[in-house]
């Protein structure tokens, strides 16, 4: 039988195809390595099976460690009231400012708060107290995957969690901390009931105003015991705890009264949810503002004014390094104690300032006489433009009698201080006129009052009116600046583009969310603080390197190590653009709207002095904001009703018919600068621009973009000194004393300009030293 037959067709094949291969069958093929043996080798020892086997070990293993973990931790003792210490507060110069160690704390029983107030916090904090095990295993899982990664805390903790952080460990940020926290978290729950942990959650938590516990939130923020809270107090304090500083009705800012209102609706909504509140009652419930906070002990005067504004720096820089996850645990840290900390204030100038508002403004305030004399509040910081070092602060007249402080606050108009700004930008960016003409301390632009804003041809819709409804005709921008001719600057601003204004805005340090680019915004109609305003005029003096003013120079801790950042930074903005708009702001001193105040004050020995002046809408504020070469001081004051904080207008304070810039804030800058002054000193500028070089005028006056010039246009305003001027002084004639009358007259006038009498409103060398009005 052949091979063939005896292995059938399959035999037959491999026979046939032997033969066609020469009658021989194929040699087997010899095994080379492939690509896709190499696959295979990586599918045999990734399999499936190899990877769950993995993942399961892995499983059993971390539950094997907590399980070693949960059995090795115990509830620890207490130790929240053994760590507090006190936080030691020091001048510039080493010696002791204050101490604060006193804790405002009062443990109540669970059963004396309202039941409806106890339910108010387990709707902001943990609608799923009462059921769950006392630990949110994803957001523990997300806090110590960022822990690890170095993006700080993220995500919801229990009520259960946050009382374990409180009471028994740490604010640390730390892989062990968060550990412990779950394990004891875990045990806690099984072997504590609900009522206990709620009672030592609200009993331990931090309230602000250095409440610690419902009882002394309570008498904080409404005068009444935790017993007699209602809902709508409770849901608060409830809201409070996410962010106590920044949710304190009486200092927050308007983003923060807009948040917190949000939470407290969140809170009573989630009442609703929970069916712990009739969704009727909820309805009918209006916020409970809070009242008035008491200033707490050992912090009368300026020091407690100074000792918050440092623990708010401290805490944000918490936040920015990471030691802290947010402003609230960056207060609790904070307040937990064992801080030493150095301000930059200096003794001398600090105590010059007081003396100086004293004598310039509160001695002049008489509220019996007239009543809004009561309403006055004053707010003042001084910078070095060197160092970025807040070295004096005025935040009101006493902590006790008024626990906002006015250096800080950014609830009023900064008015005409910004038009500075406007300025900057314009040099900065280069800027054109909408008829190509570069934007220079000598252009000019139209003062007529109310003249309508126009951007390449179509009116904006804005058409501002200057102080006291003044027309100035056709003005360079120095006489513009010295007079503060709101129309010229709200064209300006358009010429320029806002949002390039706002851009600058915030480089130079102004806090630019939520402000809009519009050219209302001109007018310096946004808030801002003497802070940082003190800041904006700092970067200007320091040609244009950043300054972020500084109240802490250095920090100590038993535990911890915070590093400052530098107060001064980069190049925000051009030196000329900033050397320029110094040496166009001497022309506000010299020949403007600060004169009477500052030019002619006899302590001035011939200080170079810049800086510019302001009043806002309505008479709701006044400033001054002046420099040296070497101290920037931003002076303000406020309009706030004694008894509603209101903002009201301050028309017939101190016997003045209106409170401008040039005159109470100008006359408290000028005694304390040239009060502390060690020498006269000049400004080093590089600029071929502005008063303090006065280089000749020499393109003709021509309207800007909006339509071409009328005869009377031309005419209708006095030359400015620039303008008259036959050469340029030399620095010992712009710093030392202020122009003769030889220097003003040098070139006869023409016959337009002796019969052209000044716009009203507007201030020459021939008349008698008025109180200043100057534009809004």
């Amino acid at each position: 039988m052949s091979e063939a037959e005896r292995f059938g067709p399959m035999g037959r094949a491999e026979e046939r195809r032997a033969r066609q291969r020469g009658g021989h069958r194929a040699a087997p093929r010899s095994r080379r390595s492939s690509p896709a043996d190499g696959k295979g080798r990586i599918r045999r020892l990734f399999t499936w099976k190899k990877i769950l086997g993995t993942f399961f070990g892995l499983c059993l293993l971390g539950m094997g460690a907590f399980i070693v973990l949960y059995m090795m931790i115990d509830i620890p003792a207490g130790n929240a009231d053994a760590r507090l210490q006190s936080n030691v507060y020091k001048y510039r110069d080493g010696s002791i400012m204050a101490r604060d160690g006193d804790r405002n704390r009062e443990i109540v029983d669970l059963a004396e708060i309202p039941k409806d107030v106890q339910h108010t916090f387990v709707a902001a904090e943990n609608k799923t107290f009462y059921k769950d095990a006392g630990v949110d295993f994803k957001g523990t899982a997300r806090g110590l995957l960022n822990t690890v990664s170095g993006k700080g805390a993220q995500g919801g903790s229990t009520i259960t969690q946050q009382y374990v952080k409180n009471y028994y460990l740490t604010q640390d940020q730390t892989v062990s901390r968060k550990l412990k926290e779950l394990v004891i978290s875990l045990k806690l729950d099984r072997e504590k009931s609900k009522d206990y942990i709620l009672a030592g959650y609200i009993n331990t938590s931090y309230y602000g105003r250095g409440a610690y516990g419902i009882q002394a939130a309570a008498q904080a923020y409404y005068r009444v015991d935790a017993s007699d809270l209602t809902v709508e107090q409770g849901a608060y304090l409830a809201a409070l705890l996410q962010a106590p500083n920044q949710y304190d009705w009486a200092i927050a800012s308007e983003t923060g009264k807009k948040l917190v209102r949000e939470r407290w609706d969140y809170v009573l909504d989630n009442m609703v949810d929970m069916d712990w509140l009739d969704a009727s009652d909820r309805q009918g419930m209006k916020f409970p503002v809070p009242k008035e906070p008491k200033a707490a002990p050992g912090m009368k005067g300026q020091t407690g004014y100074l000792v918050n504004a440092a623990n708010a720096q401290l805490q944000r820089q918490l936040v920015a390094d990471g030691t802290a996850e947010d402003l609230k645990q960056a207060e609790a840290m904070v307040d937990a104690g064992g801080w030493t900390v150095t301000l930059n204030i200096d003794k001398k100038k600090q105590a010059e300032l007081e003396k100086s508002v004293k004598a310039q403004l509160t001695s002049r305030l008489d509220p019996g006489e007239r009543d809004v004399d009561a309403d006055v509040q004053a707010g003042a910081v001084s910078v070095d433009p060197k160092t970025g070092a807040v070295v004096a602060m005025y935040g009101g007249v006493d902590y006790f009698k008024h626990y906002v402080n006015n250096a800080t606050r950014e609830d009023y108009q900064p008015a005409s201080t910004f038009k500075p700004v406007i300025l900057a930008a314009a040099v900065d960016q280069a800027a054109e006129t909408q008829d190509g003409r570069p934007i220079t301390a000598d252009t000019m632009y139209d003062g007529t009052s109310k003249r309508p804003v126009v951007d390449h041809g179509t009116k904006v819709g804005f058409a501002p009116e200057n102080e006291d409804d003044a027309d100035y005709g056709q003005i360079t921008v120095q006489t513009a600046m010295n007079k503060s001719v709101n129309s010229v600057f709200a064209q300006m601003g358009v010429d320029v583009g806002m949002d390039e204004v706002v851009d600058v805005a915030g480089k130079l340090g102004m806090d630019t969310d939520g402000m809009e680019a519009v050219p209302a915004q001109t007018l310096g109609s946004m808030g801002a603080s003497p802070l940082e305003m003190a800041g904006v005029y700092a970067t200007l003096d320091n040609h244009g390197k950043k300054v972020t003013p500084a109240v802490v120079k250095s920090v100590e801790h038993n535990s911890r190590v915070v590093d400052l950042p530098d107060p001064v930074g980069g190049q925000v903005i051009s030196r000329e653009a900033a050397d320029t708009v110094t040496s166009v702001l001497t022309g506000v001193v010299d020949d403007g709207t600060a004169r009477r105040s500052v030019r002619e004050n006899p302590l001035r020995n011939g200080q170079a002095v810049a800086g510019k002046t302001g009043t806002s809408d309505n008479n709701k504020s006044a400033w001054f904001t002046g420099y040296t070469p070497g101290l920037v001081t931003s002076v303000g004051l406020f309009g706030e009703d004694a008894k509603t904080h209101g903002q009201v207008p301050m028309y017939g304070a101190g016997g003045e018919d209106r409170v401008n810039g040039g005159g109470f804030p100008a006359a408290i800058w000028a005694e304390y600068t040239f009060g502390v002054m060690d020498k006269v000193t000049k400004f080093d500028l590089e600029t071929t621009q502005g008063a303090a070089v006065r280089p000749p005028t020499s393109a003709p006056p021509t309207r800007e973009s909006s339509a071409p010039p009328t005869k009377e246009e031309t005419t209708s305003a006095p030359p400015t000194r620039e303008e008259t001027t036959s050469a340029p002084p030399t620095d010992e004639e712009t710093t030392s004393a202020p122009p003769t009358d030889e220097e003003t007259t040098s070139a006869p006038p023409t016959d337009e300009e002796t019969t052209t009498p000044p716009a009203t409103g507007e201030e020459t060398d021939d008349e008698p030293l008025l109180p200043d009005r100057e534009n809004r």
